[in-house]
């Protein structure tokens, strides 16, 4: 477990590392590392952050992790693509953070932010304003569009799995068809997601806005493929279906023909 000293001090000492490492300006702590989100912090938080670069020198600078706090204590080290990284302490507490310059985090979103150190030019500040901008504008559902792929990835899933690819197949069910109905649930009802919901991901403390279908959904997964499909599927259509016009009946009606369901 991560005491609020210790989550503080890894804290202070990832700003100090990123002001004393040479070509490094900028940091910026999200989700429950950030100021705004400190509430949400329990023994299972993570440090999520943006290391930033002077312009162009990302690739120069990332294979030198040595500005990380408490360096001798690091147990792991990773890289998730080019500019992302993981990093894990002797005590199980993990950073997940891009290091890069502005330019490589143009895509970026951003929710709960602090923008810790910064250059004079207030390179951070604007990429974080605007990855907030763009998170915004991406926090939109179409429930009648994500309630049709439901069943389009349940439908191949289903077929994979009886294929022999149950891998695959479990991929199709458990990860996309499972987050597709969180998407249509979240846009179907949208006035019953609270303030605590993620505008980036909308699995994220799915459970708190919806309890008893969030056990249900969960229920469901931890089956075998075929049996997490049939009982995702019934869930749609019970969830969604009912007084409402857009729902796929059609479309869901031929799917369980198809299956044999």
């Amino acid at each position: 477990m991560t005491s609020p000293d210790r989550f503080q001090a890894l804290s202070d000492g990832l700003a100090e590392g990123v002001r004393d490492r040479d070509g490094m300006i900028g940091l910026v702590l999200l989700g429950s590392a950030s100021d705004a989100a400190s509430h949400r912090r329990d023994e299972w938080s993570d440090h999520d952050f943006f290391a930033l670069t002077e312009a162009g020198r990302g690739a120069e600078i990332r294979p030198d992790l040595s500005w990380l706090p408490d360096h001798d204590r690091l147990v792991l080290t990773a890289r998730e693509g080019d500019i992302g990284f993981a990093a894990v302490y002797d005590d199980g507490h993990v950073f997940e953070f891009a290091f890069s310059d502005a330019a490589e985090l143009a895509g970026a979103l951003a929710e709960d932010a602090t923008v810790v150190v910064d250059d004079a030019a207030g390179t951070t500040a604007t990429l974080i304003a605007e990855s907030r901008a763009r998170a915004q504008a991406g926090d939109r559902y179409d429930p009648a569009n994500d309630a049709r792929l439901i069943l389009v990835k349940l439908l191949i899933g289903v077929g994979r799995v009886r294929r022999g690819e149950v891998l695959n197949g479990g991929v199709f069910i458990r990860q996309w068809a499972m987050q597709l109905l969180v998407r249509t649930i979240r846009g179907r009802f949208a006035e019953a997601s609270t303030t605590l919901r993620d505008t980036i991901d909308p699995v994220r403390r799915f459970e708190r806005d919806f309890p008893e279908w969030a056990a249900r959904i969960a229920a469901a997964v931890e089956q075998p493929a075929e049996a997490a499909a049939r009982d995702l599927f019934d869930l749609t259509r019970e969830i969604l279906e009912p007084g409402w016009d857009e729902f796929p009946t059609a479309a869901a009606d031929a799917v369980a023909r198809r299956l044999g369901w």
